[in-house]
C-alpha cells in the first residue's frame, strides 16, 4: 500500500528524481520558461514555488537552503536579486501551466510552465450579507395598528 507516500514517483528512483528536479528548477531559474510534460510541470511548480519564497525571505540562511536545491551559484544570485523582489507582495502562486500539444513519440501531455508577470493586485473582501429582518405585509401591519390603536382608546377609557 502507498499510504503517506505524498508526491509523484515520474518513473525514476528517488535520487535520479531528485536530481532531475534540481536540474529543471535551476534551468527555469535560468530561463524563467521551460517546456516539459504535464505530470514533471506539477511537481516543478512545488519546487519553484518554495525557492521564490526562500528568495523573498532573503537572509543568509535562506540563500544557503537555496544553494542546497540550486547548485549554480550566478543562478541563486538572479533568484534572490531579480525574481523574487517581484513577487514581494504576492501571496503565492508564481507559476503559470500552459498546455501545448502532445509530444510526438509518445503522445506526453506538454506544456510550459513560466513565472507570472502580472502585477498582484488583492482582492478587495465584500462584507458579508446581513440577514434582513423580513418587514410585514402592508395589509397585516394595517390591522395591528388599527388594534393597537383601540387598545390604546380603550385603556384611556378605563383610566
Amino acid at each position: 500500500m502507498r499510504h503517506n507516500k505524498s508526491g509523484r514517483s515520474l518513473g525514476r528512483k528517488p535520487d535520479h528524481r531528485q536530481h532531475m528536479m534540481r536540474n529543471m528548477v535551476t534551468s527555469f531559474f535560468e530561463h524563467e520558461k521551460i517546456t516539459t510534460t504535464d505530470t514533471r510541470a506539477k511537481e516543478l511548480r512545488k519546487l519553484v514555488d518554495k525557492m521564490i519564497t526562500l528568495g523573498k525571505r532573503g537572509d543568509l540562511h535562506a540563500r544557503r537552503q537555496a544553494l542546497q536545491v540550486i547548485r549554480v551559484p550566478k543562478v541563486v544570485g538572479k533568484l534572490f536579486e531579480l525574481i523574487a523582489p517581484r513577487y514581494q507582495q504576492r501571496p503565492g502562486g508564481y507559476t503559470r501551466i500552459i498546455k501545448l500539444a502532445n509530444r510526438q513519440g509518445d503522445n506526453a501531455p506538454m506544456v510550459i510552465i513560466e513565472l507570472v508577470e502580472e502585477e498582484f493586485t488583492a482582492k478587495v473582501k465584500k462584507p458579508a450579507p446581513v440577514a434582513e429582518v423580513v418587514a410585514e405585509p402592508v395589509a397585516e401591519s394595517a390591522e395591528t395598528t388599527e388594534t393597537t390603536e383601540e387598545t390604546v382608546k380603550e385603556e384611556k377609557n378605563e383610566g
